[in-house]
């Protein structure tokens, strides 16, 4: 019983929490900035509550997708050939189980959202299900993946508003650009058994010669979104919080060895911390 639990904590990537934080961050934003500008932070606690919950199973529910998708694949690289699909300690009927409670889970704490949101949140699954066959369709997953894993910033903007504006949007594409970057980063960890396997991604579309510069380009873009973000009515220190949070982008990516598999996990673990700088000052002032 105890390996099953903890094939099914594999399976969900419960032992790895750094996605669920990739994915919270931006709905933090959203919620954060929405509170600010509707002056109403009353439910402010509320909402984190719901989206942290949420962000929880829907990562889990991502992963489960993803490995029911991918198990043949995964068992043909060295990072993902010890899942619990692509090893067979889990079944795909047991993984489908699993993946039913986890979206019925979602779908509870969707519905205590106002009407904009709970579309929002169906709309969210369709890019959930497609990600997984965009390392076959096209060199942008990690485009596709920014799509997916920013739409918090709509909902949770949403959430408090009952309607979108264009901080809301501002805010999913620095979301969007953050996500290109650490996703390419994390890329190069495979970049060797996806060349065996076919599996395409901006890693292998940019190289080692080439990559930084795109890095540096997604950056500037994200701080740039970030600030248009902020010029629409921002606390007292969110603009300083954007420039810390840029330059820690920039020395990442200035340091970074793309060669080194350990160097570029550990970069994209360190965008967990840096993702709450956007929200901090709206933090302060709650």
């Amino acid at each position: 019983m105890r390996k099953n639990i903890q094939s099914y904590i594999y399976l969900t990537r419960l032992h790895r929490p750094v996605g669920i934080f990739l994915l919270f961050w931006p709905c933090l934003w959203g919620i954060s900035a929405a509170c600010y500008h509707k002056e109403d932070f009353s439910h402010y606690l509320y909402y984190i509550l719901l989206f942290f919950c949420g962000s929880v199973l829907m990562r889990s529910a991502g992963c489960v997708i993803n490995d029911i998708i991918d198990r043949d694949l995964d068992a043909h690289v060295e990072r993902t050939k010890t899942r619990p699909l692509a090893s067979g300690d889990l079944s795909r009927r047991q993984a489908c189980g699993c993946l039913f409670i986890l979206l019925l889970l979602s779908f509870i704490i969707l519905w205590q959202l106002n009407l904009l949101s709970i579309l929002l949140g169906f709309l969210s699954l369709i890019l959930v299900a497609l990600y997984p066959f965009m390392k076959r369709w096209t060199w942008w997953p990690q485009a596709f993946l920014g799509l997916t894993f920013n739409w918090g910033a709509l909902m949770g903007w949403s959430s408090v508003e009952g309607s979108l504006s264009i901080t809301a949007i501002f805010l999913y594409g620095a979301g969007f650009f953050w996500t290109l970057a650490y996703d390419t980063i994390y890329g190069f960890q495979d970049i060797e058994d996806d060349k065996l396997v076919n599996i395409k991604s901006t890693s292998r579309l940019f190289g080692y010669e080439t990559a930084k510069l795109w890095l540096y380009a997604f950056a500037i873009l994200a701080s740039v979104c970030l600030g248009l973000a902020g010029s629409y009515g921002a606390p007292y220190g969110y603009h300083l919080c954007i420039a810390m949070m840029s330059l820690a982008w920039f020395h990442q990516i200035y340091t970074v060895n793309l060669h080194s598999s350990p160097d570029c996990l550990l970069a994209f673990k360190e965008n967990q911390l840096l993702g709450i700088l956007p929200a901090f000052s709206y933090i302060i002032y709650y």
